[in-house]
């Protein structure tokens, strides 16, 4: 199976109109492309820059149900995410694991009441549960959580949820969806859209990196962007209100030092009502997050100062070893598109994270709210109500669609394990070039950034050190010391000249600068 993008590029000339067209590279457009494609309709995905560049690449890494979820009583939201959960475990078994999470309780009470709601959560998972919850002693808490703070520690409560690497699935749905017989390209925008008599019949589009124009043909446009989605309904209609608010969400990276667990650890009510998570994630631990709203979303959102405080301060009262500022290897923001009831003034955090589903007039289709770990169901959801207003009839199989790099046998300490059944051919070209190494302190190698450019579609240094491999994530600082590497081996394979390298350099370290905290 072949995921070149010029061929990808080339269905844009064969193809004069489609059954669906997807406008979004996120999860939300993924899994609608994914789910019509394997339904059999000829399916074409844009996505004005790479796939998962903004909200899908910064999560906090958790597929999960939400057990601040079930605190708020939304148990359909907890019962859905719990089974996509399982289902999502089940077909990417080698970017999803079973994460235990435990939470340090400093009363009885509280021992008491975490427990009892946890039982829940794991009643309502039903069959697809990921393991058993339930209390554990002082003395088992500290030994599962060495650097917790102990005084008052009367015990803590243990589930079970999924971790995940969310770019890297994103990778692998692009390519399951080629692999189904569908087109998804990066680096296309829709710039307007095309109608007949009223109606949707299509979209303008920008190939970005040659500046070619295209007029395409669709019988169906789906409006995936997240938070981007008001912009393409006021494209199709002129001063149209907007339909979402938009929330921040910041994370902060730390070394495994400051937090060794192999349990992720979970903080039930921060001082602004939020969870905060401690997770470990390759090799390093994440921590977060906020829930800040936004006016204007942008494709490279920024931490606030008083959202980084936050953490630190927050995470500093559990952990005897409190991290600083110092102490932050790359600090990231995500914006959530919060489909917010109209006339509403609730808190960002309380807003649901359900999705909902809008026809306009004009036979436009948005897609507004979800998360990650729901992305398949939004996508079901998307095709059932098209197929209900057309009078057509398909079944989903994607519930039990083995996600492209399917593998069962995965060894998660292995630094190349989320190239699942890809993980041996990776291996190989590595030991092929053991001079290679572009970061040991990483674990990235030059043979990573060529697979990247010939079977993931990465066109950018930052699509490769971000997204193809979390460099940028994980340690910042590294990343930029990285990029001239990065940049040369690309442009060896692309044949472009020095120019190239060093626009791309420059515009890397000016990216990843926003990742750095300032002392």
């Amino acid at each position: 199976m072949s995921f070149d993008r010029s061929q990808q590029l080339q269905q844009l000339y064969e193809n004069k109109l489609w059954d669906v067209l997807v406008i979004g590279g996120g999860a939300t457009g993924l899994g609608i492309a994914l789910e019509a494609a394997t339904r059999g309709y000829k399916t074409l995905l844009l996505e004005q820059a790479d796939f998962a560049k903004g909200t899908s690449s910064r999560s906090t890494k958790l597929v999960h149900g939400g057990v601040r979820y079930l605190s708020q009583g939304d148990v359909k939201l907890v019962r859905e995410a719990t089974v996509e959960r399982g289902l999502l475990y089940r077909n990417a078994p080698h970017l999803v694991k079973n994460q235990q999470f435990i939470i340090p309780v400093y009363t009885h009470f509280d021992q008491w009441f975490y427990t009892v709601g946890l039982k829940l959560y794991d009643w309502i998972s039903g069959r697809l549960s990921l393991g058993s919850s339930g209390s554990i002693s002082r003395q088992e808490t500290l030994k599962r959580l060495p650097g917790i703070e102990p005084d008052k520690l009367v015990g803590g409560v243990v589930y079970h949820d999924g971790q995940f690497d969310d770019s890297r699935l994103a990778i692998n749905l692009f390519q399951t969806i080629i692999q189904n017989g569908g087109t998804a390209i990066n680096y296309c925008k829709v710039t307007g859209l095309i109608k007949t008599d009223g109606k949707v019949s299509g979209v303008k589009a920008l190939e970005v990196e040659a500046g070619k124009e295209y007029l395409l043909q669709a019988k169906t446009v789906i409006n995936a962007t997240g938070v981007f989605v008001d912009d393409i309904l006021k494209m199709d209609e002129r001063g149209k209100p907007n339909t979402i608010c938009v929330s921040q969400g910041v994370h902060v990276v730390i070394d495994k030092k400051f937090y060794t667990s192999a349990s992720a650890l979970m903080i039930p009510k921060t001082s602004d009502g939020r969870v905060l998570f401690a997770v470990p994630w390759h090799n390093k631990v994440i921590i977060g997050t906020t829930d800040t709203p936004v006016e204007q979303p942008s494709l490279e959102p920024k931490a606030l100062e008083k959202e980084i405080s936050f953490i630190l301060e927050t995470a500093g009262i559990y952990l005897q070893h409190k991290p600083t500022r110092a102490d932050v290897l790359s600090v990231y923001a995500g914006l959530r598109p919060l489909a917010a009831p109209q006339g509403e003034s609730k808190k960002t955090k309380e807003i649901s994270r359900s999705h909902k589903i809008i026809s306009s007039p004009s036979g436009l289709y948005t897609i507004l709210g979800g998360k990650w770990t729901t992305y398949r169901k939004m996508g079901e959801d998307m095709i059932d109500e098209i197929e209900k207003k057309s009078g057509q009839k398909s079944t989903s199989i994607t519930g039990t669609l083995k996600i492209y790099g399917y593998c069962q046998e995965v060894d998660f300490k292995d630094p190349f394990y989320f190239y699942g059944s890809d993980a041996f051919d990776i291996r190989t070209d590595v030991a092929l070039h053991p001079e290679g190494w572009i970061s040991k302190k990483l674990q990235v190698h030059g043979q990573q950034v060529l697979w990247a450019v010939t079977n993931e579609m990465a066109r950018t240094v930052e699509d490769v050190l971000s997204r193809r491999t979390r460099a940028l994530l994980l340690d910042a600082e590294e990343s930029i010391r990285m990029a001239p590497a990065v940049a040369a081996i690309m442009a060896e394979y692309f044949k472009y000249d020095e120019k190239w390298v060093s626009d791309q350099v420059e515009a890397y370290t000016h990216l990843a600068k926003n990742y750095l905290i300032s002392l």
